[in-house]
Formats: structure tokens, C-alpha cells, sequence
């Protein structure tokens, strides 16, 4: 039997310029409200991004967000696409986790990715070099941490030995946790580690040696979750509604496209057209039932979130769609993963 399918919304809490010029702290305000209201909708998952020195406030501090919405909520599960890990100490973060998942009664989850803004490296100092090495042994050390033992780690950026981490998450097992890839390499760390994936590149690149590599460990590819930010706009007039959104996410693509040109690193160039698309649905109801199930289909895709609080609009235009989705397009999914 399938994996149930899981809908979401995404924030990065990025105050660009735009049709609705908001303070942060109206901003924040918006997105809390918003996050409250989906998690009424019946959505299952909020996803949080990070990025750091970015002049539009782009979301450094996931963990604190996580607790805001936390807060506000009381069933939506609570994830990061992606966590930059090698910017993370892991027994810092396993703490931040744990206590954000008895705050949120078990509702948290991690995406982790490896990194790749130049700047982001420069400023913190460290070798890009060591992203690999750091996001590896760090998640290591997560599961060590969320476990009844004790941390006993010797690597080659961290050193532990017998390191309790209390409290412990409410989730048995620990919590849930994915991994970015970009690269047949990263999806098969994936693999490796026994990972949810969040593919960012090409299929034959990210999903098909994931899934190989997994079937390869023994693992069924089957029990673990494929998850994207692909957003939807469900509209009877997509010109008109679409003219609001576009400006902002030219501008969110840009700043994307200028980070991989930074950082030289090929696998990052999101202009590439062979990439999974991430271009926006946008239509009335049964045009974005055909699309976002042509595309869940084609991928094997179980989780899908789009983009709430898009750069230079206030959240709350984005609300009659949210609900549209929730209501009337989403049975109709879930109704025909059923038959």
C-alpha cells in the first residue's frame, strides 16, 4: 500500500519589495496567522527553509519559527527544506529538536542539506570542503542523540564520548528525518543513511539511484517519503491572480540562480531545464487536480508543499487559494491514490 500523500505549505519569511510593503514584525505576524489557519484547513505539514546575510531577512533561524508555529498549531507537522547542517553544531541541534518535538507533542521532522551560497561559507568560516564531511557525521550523531544511548562519536569534525542528550524526542525512534540531493552522490548518502528524500535536481540524478540504492541496502524504497516544493495557485482567473505573485518569484529565482553562479558548483544551477519542475500550477480546481496528479505520479511523489507567503505580497492574499486547495482539490487526490 502507498504512503498516504501529504500536502503543506512552505516559508522563508523573505520581506522583499512588492505590492504590500509589510515591517518584519507584520510580516511574522501574517505568517503566524497563516499557519494557524492552514493547520485548520486540514494541511499536514509546514516546512521552514534557512539561509544566512540576506538583506531580505530570508529565514536564518528556523528553530525559533518552529516554536512560534508550534505554538499556534495543533496537528500540522513541522519540517525544514532544508536545514543547513554543516552550519549546525549536532548536539546542539539534536536538543533544539527534541525540545521542539515535546513542545509540538511529536510533530517534528528535519530536512538537512549540505550547503551551497559562497557566501554563506565565507561569512561563517568555514570550507566549503567540509560540507559533506559535517552534514555526514552530523547526522550520525542525530540519531545517536535521539536514542537511549548515549553519544560516542569520533570523526573527523566531531569528537564525543558518552554524551547524554535529555530530553528525549516524544517520537519513538527518534524524528523523522530528510536529506536533500542535488547529485547522484547526495542521493545516495541519502540512501545510505535510510532517509526520506527531497530532490532537488534531475531524476536519474536524485529519485531513480535513491530508490536503487535503497532497494541495494535492503531497504524497501516503498516505506520512505519523496517530498517537493511545487507551488499551486488555484484560481478562475490565473492571469489576473498570477500578475500579483510573478514579480516576487522572479525575484526569489534570481537570487537562487545567483547563489549557484557564486558558488560554482554545476549541480546547483536551477536554471537547469532538466530539473524536476517547480514551475507554479496554476488554474481552477480540475486543472490543478490533473496537474498535481500527473506530477505525483510521474515521481512517486508523497509529499507536495507550495509556497505560502510568496516575496512582496502579504500572506493572507494567498488564503482563498490555500482553502480552495484544501477543500476541493485535495479529496480529489486523495480519492484517486485510492482507487
Amino acid at each position: 500500500m502507498s504512503l498516504p500523500l501529504r500536502f503543506g505549505v512552505a516559508y522563508d519569511f523573505r520581506n522583499a519589495a512588492g505590492l504590500d510593503n509589510l515591517t518584519n514584525p507584520q510580516l511574522y505576524a501574517e505568517i503566524l496567522a497563516q499557519a494557524a489557519f492552514v493547520d485548520s484547513l486540514g494541511y499536514d505539514l509546514i516546512w521552514l527553509t534557512e539561509h544566512h546575510f540576506v538583506d531580505d531577512g530570508y529565514l536564518p533561524s528556523f528553530v525559533a519559527a518552529a516554536g512560534a508555529i508550534a505554538a499556534r498549531t495543533k496537528r500540522v507537522r513541522i519540517s525544514t527544506n532544508v536545514a543547513l547542517m554543516p552550519f549546525h553544531h549536532p548536539l546542539r541541534l539534536a536538543e533544539d529538536l527534541a525540545v521542539l518535538d515535546n513542545l509540538s507533542n511529536g510533530r517534528m521532522e528535519l530536512g538537512v542539506g549540505i550547503g551551497y551560497a559562497a557566501h554563506e561559507f565565507e561569512a561563517f568560516g568555514m570550507p566549503r570542503a567540509q560540507r559533506v564531511s559535517r552534514t555526514e557525521e552530523a547526522v550520525h550523531i542525530l540519531k545517536q542523540a535521539w536514542s537511549a544511548e548515549p553519544v560516542t562519536f569520533t570523526g573527523k569534525r566531531f569528537n564525543f564520548a558518552n554524551v547524554n542528550v535529555f530530553p528525549k524526542p516524544v517520537q519513538a525512534g527518534g524524528i523523522p528525518l530528510w536529506m536533500a540531493a542535488q547529485s547522484t552522490a547526495g542521493a545516495e548518502r541519502a540512501a545510505d543513511f535510510g532517509l526520506n528524500l527531497l530532490p532537488q535536481g534531475t531524476r536519474d540524478t536524485t529519485i531513480d539511484p535513491w530508490r536503487a540504492r535503497l532497494a541495494a541496502r535492503g531497504r524497501n524504497p516503498a516505506d520512505f517519503r519523496v517530498g517537493m516544493i511545487r507551488s499551486w495557485l488555484v484560481s478562475d482567473d490565473a492571469a489576473r491572480d498570477w500578475a500579483a505573485i510573478k514579480p516576487g518569484e522572479v525575484y526569489r529565482m534570481e537570487k537562487y540562480g545567483q547563489w549557484a553562479m557564486d558558488s560554482g558548483d554545476a549541480v546547483a544551477d536551477f536554471r537547469d531545464p532538466a530539473r524536476i519542475s517547480q514551475r507554479w500550477i496554476i488554474g481552477d480546481v480540475d486543472h490543478c487536480v490533473a496537474e498535481v496528479a500527473t506530477f505525483i505520479a510521474a515521481y512517486g511523489i508523497t509529499d507536495l508543499v507550495t509556497w505560502a507567503a510568496p516575496p512582496g505580497i502579504r500572506p493572507s492574499r494567498m488564503n482563498a487559494s490555500l482553502a480552495r486547495f484544501a477543500t476541493q482539490v485535495v479529496p480529489r487526490l486523495r480519492q484517486l491514490q485510492r482507487t
